[in-house]
């Protein structure tokens, strides 16, 4: 693979990469290690997932700020011990199948598909100060995965602290069209951030006049969440740089069709 620099080593020319939304997460419980896997198997070229801090700030991952939705507990993310949450069932809310599967930490989800496949780290902290990005970057140079990693986030403040620590790590601007006004047009993005890589529009938001205003900036162009056939399609044909998914089975073999 091209390393001339770090967005080749990500991006590929000829096609969107196909990133599996929170990991395979109709066949697998969100952002937990099968998932993960799952996604591999499916023909994903990387995974989605979000970050945040335990009470004992190690940094795990899970979407919500609570526990509520995805496991047999209770209460805040960042309340909780990470003892506390290896303690809970992330699994049977999905299945029986996938009981007694944890929360994995990120040194674990790094371990295991850091070197197979690529990750689009999401910082979900909503502060304008926080130690989540230090940390995580910390994380991903113990592993050596620069090259494999990408960055998003809604909070364009941790986008900075990270453009700040990492500037050779890409970076992309997560936004939709239901954000406050500054949020959902992106306004705020470069004076707060800075130069960085990429967009990571909703997926509606884009067309022709969308793709041609960042190509002229310089971004790539990173869409959510892109679960039918025919909007994939669009994409595709849009030249977006990566389709992030609930379905990446699907995706893979809408690729292999226009590859052939």
């Amino acid at each position: 693979m091209d390393r001339t620099d770090q967005l080749q080593g990500i991006y590929r020319p000829d096609r969107p990469l196909n990133f599996a939304h929170r990991g395979a997460r109709r066949q697998a419980p969100e952002n937990t290690l099968p998932a993960f896997t799952r996604a591999l198997e499916l023909g994903a070229d990387g995974v989605e997932l979000d970050v945040q801090l335990s009470a004992d700030m190690v940094p795990v991952i899970i979407h919500n700020g609570t526990v509520n939705a995805t496991t047999d507990g209770s209460g805040q993310v960042a309340k909780l011990s990470l003892d506390a949450l290896r303690e809970l069932d992330a699994g049977s809310h999905l299945s029986a199948e996938f009981a007694g599967t944890r929360i994995p930490t990120l040194d674990e989800v790094f371990e295991l598909i850091g070197r197979r496949l690529l990750i689009n780290v999401e910082l979900k902290d909503f502060k304008l100060n926080s130690p989540l990005p230090e940390i995580v970057i910390d994380r991903v140079r113990a592993h050596g995965l620069e090259q494999s990693v990408l960055f998003s986030s809604f909070n364009p403040f941790m986008l900075r602290a990270t453009k700040r620590l990492a500037p050779e790590m890409p970076a992309g601007y997560l936004y939709a069209p239901g954000l406050p006004l500054p949020l959902a047009k992106g306004w705020l993005a470069r004076p707060v951030i800075g130069p960085h890589e990429a967009r990571h529009p909703h997926f509606s938001m884009v067309d022709t006049g969308y793709m041609n205003w960042a190509r002229q900036h310089g971004y790539r162009v990173n869409v959510w969440t892109v679960n039918e056939p025919e909007d994939m399609q669009q994409m595709i044909g849009l030249g977006v740089d990566m389709i992030i998914t609930d379905v990446p089975d699907v995706l893979h073999q809408i690729l292999v069709e226009q590859m052939r």
